[in-house]
């Protein structure tokens, strides 16, 4: 009898033990840290980021702070030294951490005109009397970035297509602007005689400045890829995803969710997924570019 006494015993302390560590509070992180690429300069880029990571925090229930990063390259590096919980990851960006990192794809804003893509954008001075790509020949080409797909991978696909192998040996000078803004304002200012850039940032300008529209002439756009979204690091704990996923899909809805959407520059976001990269991938092969392999830092 005390034998059968001692055995309920211990099997009423083993089926203890997995509800007792149910029971335990999960970890509380002091903090979620969200990587930016500087897509714009500095400070248009903290100001449009405000009220999300403000809205964030608040649905998550752990402060959200974004971190801006000089370049876009150094994402990657960054993301695993600073162990960043996730990224706003541009394209190109995005499908280098999906092959090197790993990360999650979690969602991706809705632009003002309904789409959940951009493109690129190669353009030039409407006095120039450029019209063709052949005739960039010996001109000053202003790119964005290294590890940009609208300001680098594109044009150098559009280059290959045309039978120009490499920016080496054909244009005069190129050098590269670190945003997108500051490559189209170099056209803009005669600085170079050709950029790159997203059209969505392109077209964010155009409200701004009508001399865009009077002083330049788009001379080609990429096939769309998908828009900048946040992805985050696989281990990163499944309720904080879950968390962080519902808030973005819910922001539509929410009655702060207005004031947001308009700062940030969006109409709502959506799902995305690894499987959204796939023209990314295909532009890059198109460019010559060995994702697993590419050295995308800029020299």
């Amino acid at each position: 009898m005390a034998r059968r006494r001692l055995l309920i015993l211990a099997i009423g302390l083993l089926l203890a033990v997995p509800l007792a560590a149910l029971a335990q509070p999960r970890p509380v992180k002091s903090r979620i840290l969200i990587g930016l690429i500087p897509e714009l300069n500095i400070f248009k880029q903290k100001a449009r980021f405000r009220l999300l990571g403000e809205y964030l925090s608040r649905k998550v229930g752990v402060p959200v702070e974004f971190t801006i990063l000089s370049r876009y390259g150094n994402i990657i590096e960054s993301f695993q030294s600073e162990r960043m919980d996730g990224a706003f990851f541009g394209s190109f960006t995005g499908a280098l951490a999906l092959q090197k990192l790993g990360v999650i794809p979690l969602a991706r804003p809705v632009n003002l005109d309904g789409t959940s893509t951009y493109h690129g954008r190669l353009f030039v001075r409407s006095d120039s009397g450029i019209r063709t790509i052949r005739q960039l020949r010996g001109k000053r080409m202003a790119f964005v970035d290294r590890a940009t797909t609208a300001g680098y991978v594109f044009p150098l696909a559009y280059l290959r297509k045309n039978g120009i192998p490499s920016p080496d040996g054909f244009f005069g000078e190129y050098y590269f602007t670190g945003s997108h803004d500051a490559a189209i304002a170099a056209v803009l200012e005669r600085k170079a005689d050709a950029g790159a850039a997203k059209h969505s940032v392109y077209d964010r300008m155009r409200r701004e400045n009508p001399a865009i529209d009077r002083e330049l002439t788009v001379l080609a756009d990429s096939p769309p890829v998908p828009s900048n979204g946040l992805c985050v690091r696989r281990d990163l704990d499944l309720v904080l995803q879950a968390s962080l996923k519902r808030a973005l899909l819910d922001l539509e809805r929410d009655p702060d969710g207005d004031e947001v959407l308009t700062q940030f520059g969006a109409l709502r976001f959506i799902e995305t997924t690894a499987e959204d990269y796939a023209p990314v991938v295909d532009l890059a092969r198109e460019a010559g570019i060995d994702l697993k392999r590419y050295d995308y830092r800029n020299q």
